[in-house]
């Protein structure tokens, strides 16, 4: 990341508590903007820095919303494929709760395997989805939020 961004965006309703916790302490340690968007009340810590913003029900209407607000330079918080790929083509950075950044080079790709996982699903080839979140992908989100911060 160039330079710090001006704002952290999380599409806050599927993020796991443990991520939201980790980037709450990174707003304040940084001193930058937090914009949790959701479909429903969430508790949040009480600070002039961090805002929830609800937005209607409905299929994508948060990342809409993020899609609508994000700048430039914005970090975004998600893991809803799609979007990553929306927030990348307007030149935000965007990175999912198990730290998997998203850039230019690689969401094309990510695209394409989340479209062939989800024919095979659908076909019934496969009846599984991701592995469990647990303690490693907190700590790797961690990791890569830090070295895209620093």
């Amino acid at each position: 990341m160039k330079q710090k961004p001006s704002k952290i965006w999380i599409d806050a309703d599927a993020c796991p508590k443990a991520v939201k916790e980790i980037v709450f302490k990174t707003s304040f340690r940084l001193n930058i903007a937090l914009m949790l968007v959701a479909n429903s009340y969430l508790t949040i810590p009480h600070s002039d820095l961090i805002r929830l913003i609800i937005v209607g029900k409905g299929l994508d209407v948060a990342d809409q919303y993020i899609i609508d607000h994000v700048s430039p330079n914005d970090l975004v918080i998600t893991a809803d494929i799609p979007l990553a790929a929306k927030i990348v083509e307007k030149l935000a950075i965007a990175i999912n709760p198990r730290g998997e950044i998203y850039t230019e080079e690689n969401i094309g790709e990510i695209l394409s395997m989340r479209d062939f996982m989800k024919e095979l699903r659908d076909g019934g080839s496969i009846t599984g989805g991701p592995s469990t979140f647990g303690p490693k992908d907190v700590q790797q989100f961690a990791n890569s939020l830090n070295k895209l911060l620093s």
